[in-house]
């Protein structure tokens, strides 16, 4: 990583995340707007770079831009109490194996519908008619 100023690309090469990625970072207030040079180019430092890349890494690890802010803010405050830290992370598991379980309902379900096609030339699909009743994903198939 360069140690002066970098323009745009740079910072996404450094950082892993995309120049589009980036200014959308800016203009949500994710992260702070770049500094300017003289002909209006953006420049970022090399914390910026750090910041952008823990983004990644939150962003890998699914956490939602309302709680990368979150993190972003508890990082930053070097007299955080890690619990809070702890508890955003169990709290973003705990979501992660709910939308788990739904994920591998839905699994079942496209898999037993499947199951009761023919996938041959006949026009009768269960997976269609499924999808046109709007039965519950749970709901076993006849």
């Amino acid at each position: 990583m360069s140690d002066g100023p970098m323009n745009i690309g740079e910072a996404a090469r450094a950082s892993g995340v995309s120049a589009k990625m980036i200014r959308h970072y800016e203009n949500i207030g994710l992260i702070s707007r770049a500094a300017r040079s003289a002909s209006g180019y953006r420049r970022y430092s090399g914390n910026d770079v750090h910041t952008l890349r823990f983004v990644r890494q939150a962003r890998n690890l699914g956490f939602s831009i309302r709680q990368i802010e979150e993190l972003l803010g508890l990082w930053r405050n070097q007299r955080r109490p890690s619990r809070r830290v702890k508890a955003l992370a169990m709290a973003h598991a705990e979501a992660l194996d709910t939308r788990i379980r739904e994920l591998q309902a839905m699994k079942r379900t496209l898999r037993d519908l499947a199951a009761h096609c023919h996938g041959d030339e006949r026009p009768e699909c269960p997976i269609l008619e499924r999808l046109a009743t709007g039965e519950p994903p749970g709901e076993r198939i006849r």
